[in-house]
């Protein structure tokens, strides 16, 4: 703007002293071939000057308009993309809302623009997968997965996360093949993340890889990310199907030769120990499970062990009902031993001592039962044809 003021000055300064030259004129001759151009030297000047202040403005246009051009043309460029941003962000928020028909339809409209690609497609596979009445959903879902492989293929770059996601989304509709295909592509990772050697147990426990799946508990247990209900619900399912394993495809030397290579820690490990007792008792090893279970009766064993033998179908228990009877002798007023007292009793069919145990807990507290102790109870009842009580200690359990 200086430039333009400091010229005008000039511009009309040369006007102004033009006449004062006017005696002096001068002049200008250019020849150019037969052609002669003949001025003074005023004139000249004067046509310089303005031919000069109108190149300065036409240079200031074209600069604005091509400002204004390339402005134009990104607005008209990434008009798709800005589009895509907004649909991907309404889509995440529909996602958030549970509205998942919603979310599916604009996370697969904007994928491809949004350069949120693969999580555009991943939101839109799981959003397909929550419309559980929708009869297309899991083939919609596997055809975005699809997407997402065939991307991370191009790229290749495969993420953690996509990995993750692929294989829940994947497992949740029971395409367990695919689920093992990306986990043993991604291999290396199961020992460096913990969600994903989590979901890795969990398909193994699917696919009854049971010896496998116990393999990798030994990983899982030095994880500080993984809760220990989650190891030991791991631990009682996997150890249960190999012991039952041993001794249905093998004989019971097998199932003791294999308890026995077991490590001592693991061994140590109730909830295995549990495992192992509950198929020895399905199988009727009798002088096998007296042999584990005495010494830990003979102490003070965890609440939480003594509730777990409730459910052992102990159908010879003398021994153990005995060291039982001992503890109560000293707590006669022990809601656990006389729980335990009740049901080791019931489920080796020895009713009359069964029926006292449960009375005598009953008259305790009510924090001193659990619902299954009234459910044993009025199983008991029913079978000794009292009814009313029966239906008594089930209203107590609805309630």
């Amino acid at each position: 703007m200086l430039r333009l003021i400091i010229l005008a000055i000039l511009f009309f300064t040369v006007i102004a002293i033009s006449p004062l030259l006017i005696d002096e004129k001068g002049y200008i001759l250019i020849s150019m071939g037969k052609t002669t151009i003949e001025s003074t030297v005023v004139t000249g000047i004067i046509l310089l000057t303005l031919t000069f202040l109108l190149l300065l403005v036409l240079i200031k246009l074209l600069r604005h308009s091509i400002k204004l051009s390339s402005l134009s043309w990104d607005k008209i460029i990434f008009a798709g993309r800005r589009k895509a941003q907004k649909e991907f962000n309404k889509g995440t928020c529909a996602y958030l809302l549970k509205d998942y028909e919603q979310a599916e339809q604009l996370m697969a409209k904007c994928a491809e623009k949004s350069g949120q690609t693969k999580i555009a497609w991943l939101v839109a596979a799981s959003a397909a997968m929550h419309q559980t009445d929708n009869k297309n959903a899991p083939s919609n879902s596997q055809h975005y997965l699809n997407l997402v492989k065939q991307q991370e293929d191009k790229d290749n770059s495969a993420s953690i996360e996509t990995v993750l996601i692929s294989v829940k989304l994947f497992m949740q509709q029971q395409a367990y093949a695919q689920a093992r295909s990306i986990i043993d592509d991604n291999h290396k990772l199961i020992g460096h993340d913990a969600r994903l050697l989590s979901l890795e147990i969990d398909l193994c426990i699917i696919e009854q890889r049971w010896q496998k799946a116990a393999d990798y508990l030994v990983t899982a247990r030095k994880q500080k990310t993984i809760n220990e209900k989650t190891l030991h619900d791991w631990e009682k399912v996997i150890f249960t199907a190999l012991f039952t394993e041993q001794i249905t495809q093998f004989d019971q030397q097998h199932l003791q030769d294999y308890w026995q290579a077991l490590a001592k820690k693991i061994r140590q490990s109730e909830v295995v120990l549990l495992a192992y007792c509950q198929v020895l008792a399905e199988h009727k090893i009798i002088s096998l499970l007296n042999k584990l279970l005495l010494p830990k009766l003979k102490k003070e064993a965890s609440t939480e062990f003594l509730q777990q033998i409730r459910l052992l179908p102990l159908s010879q228990a003398d021994e153990l009902i005995a060291v039982v009877q001992k503890h109560l002798q000293k707590q006669p007023q022990s809601s656990v031993w006389l729980s335990t007292l009740a049901h080791l009793a019931y489920n080796s069919a020895q009713l009359d001592m069964a029926n006292k145990a449960f009375n005598a807990l009953l008259q305790l507290d009510e924090a001193a039962y659990d619902k299954y102790d009234l459910l044993t109870f009025a199983k008991l009842q029913q079978q000794q044809g009292n009814f009313q009580q029966a239906n008594e200690l089930l209203m107590k359990v609805a309630n």
